[in-house]
């Protein structure tokens, strides 16, 4: 499979990549302890004490009298649905484990801020030949499963307001067509699932389905993703219908966590 739209630097810094990414965990869902940052770097617990405790010294996190790590001064500053996040990505996790046993493709979890989608959750497939996981991913919203899901959820002025030409004046070549993406958002309203072809990665087929809020709002993105040359158009109404079972039942866990 060719490589995915953001390339990773020729030379990338492990330490770097790892502490990074736990800042990331710890802003965007809230508390964690050494054994959960361990477990969510693959690293061992000596390795993510250390990158903790550079963020303390960094004020990027701060730990409480329960040993708990958080977000220190420094992301709270950038801090955005942190306790939303945090329900989301655990109640999925049992839901995304369900559908890669029953379905055998990677299964993930996808939020929007703003013109981007972030990978919240994934969980990976035991095929030989597989997506891996994309959690901690962030991609421009217009070019994921997940984001186009809930870019379907915007209003033709809020979407003008997300994609304001002023907002890619160093970058015009980022900003999508309008015209274009306000049609295919449309069809996907009225199919109510997406299907994502090579738009992100070359070679990679995603299928999605919006997971809403109670009062209908679209809160994140479920999908599964697959190499193309496995993805067959006879299997989409079965992966549309396993979907949209599991996104149900994920509102259901939502809601009675209220």
């Amino acid at each position: 499979m060719d490589k995915p739209l953001k390339t990773p630097p020729p030379y990338p810094i492990a330490s770097v990549d790892h502490a990074l990414r736990a800042a990331t965990i710890l802003q965007m869902e809230g508390g964690a302890t050494v054994s959960q940052i361990a477990e969510r770097l693959g690293v061992a617990r000596s390795t993510a004490h250390r990158i903790l405790a550079m963020l303390v010294y960094r004020d990027f996190a701060v730990q409480d009298e329960d040993r708990l790590y958080r977000a220190g001064p420094v992301l709270e500053l950038a801090a955005h649905s942190q306790s939303l996040v945090s329900r989301l990505r655990t109640a999925a996790l049992p839901h995304l484990h369900r559908l890669v046993d029953l379905l055998d493709e990677t299964a993930n979890l996808t939020v929007r801020t703003g013109d981007t989608a972030r990978f919240i959750a994934s969980v990976e497939c035991r095929q030989a030949l597989r997506v891996g996981s994309r959690e901690g991913m962030v991609f421009p919203a217009h070019r994921t499963t997940g984001g186009l899901l809930l870019l379907a959820g915007l209003s033709d002025e809020e979407l003008d307001e997300v994609y304001a030409a002023e907002r890619y004046r160093d970058r015009p070549a980022d900003r999508p067509d309008l015209a274009r993406l306000r049609a295919e958002l449309k069809k996907l309203r009225r199919n109510g699932f997406a299907v994502n072809k090579e738009r992100s990665e070359r070679g990679l087929i995603a299928v999605g389905v919006p997971v809403r809020d109670r009062d209908g709002t679209a809160l994140a993105g479920l999908s599964v993703s697959m190499p193309g040359v496995r993805y067959d158009p006879h299997r989409l109404q079965s992966l549309v219908t396993a979907l949209s079972a599991a996104a149900r039942a994920l509102e259901d866990d939502l809601a009675e966590q209220r």
